[in-house]
């Protein structure tokens, strides 16, 4: 790695400049993957299962899990009832 001054140079060394397609991949990855973890932190502290939390929304546990791990490309209106409705939270969004 070359000049590396910040993490924005390793992602363009790595998965090039925002607006490629493999930089595109890398970003909805990243994000898919950090609203996993936080759902699945917000339902460990509300102290719930999978199971649960897929019992009040509707939704499959199976569907929990690929959410948590990242795995599953998420709307924000499913991802509110989960929060709002499944866990009894406040779900934020800011712009910034």
């Amino acid at each position: 790695m070359k000049n590396i001054t910040d993490f924005e140079d390793i992602l363009v060394e790595k998965y090039g400049e925002k607006g490629t397609a493999s930089r595109d991949k890398y970003d909805a990855d990243s994000l898919a993957f950090r609203l996993g973890v936080m759902l699945k932190e917000a339902r460990k502290a509300s102290m719930i299962t999978q199971d649960e939390l897929a019992q009040r929304t509707g939704t499959k546990k199976s569907y929990i899990s690929r959410i948590e791990r990242g795995q599953s490309d998420i709307q924000i209106s499913t991802y509110y009832k989960l929060i709002e409705i499944g866990l009894g939270k406040h779900l934020n969004i800011s712009i910034g």
